[in-house]
């Protein structure tokens, strides 16, 4: 069962003003569920908990932004900072 996070409509409203969007927060509050929830409105959603999207992220940022076209949520954004100089809008 999914519990509505008052947080959504924010995200929500700042993805309208804003081309990029950060959620962050402390572990295990359900920030992932959410963004999963807002994925299904069209949005690709990738993970770089996955070691293949990771090393993509970190070793070759312009193909995984291609791979992972926007609208794109990408979960667990911290372990790929090199993405930060190749995002766009």
């Amino acid at each position: 069962m999914y519990i509505t996070r008052h947080l959504e409509q924010v995200v929500l409203r700042a993805n309208e003003m804003f081309p990029v969007v950060m959620v962050t927060g402390p572990r295990q509050v359900g920030k992932t569920t959410m963004l999963e929830k807002l994925a299904k409105d069209g949005r690709n959603y990738v993970s770089l908990d996955s070691p293949i999207n990771r090393e993509m992220a970190v070793n070759e940022p312009a193909l995984f932004l291609q791979r992972f076209a926007p609208p794109v949520l990408i979960d667990e954004f911290q372990y790929a900072k090199e993405l930060l100089p190749y995002i766009t809008y």
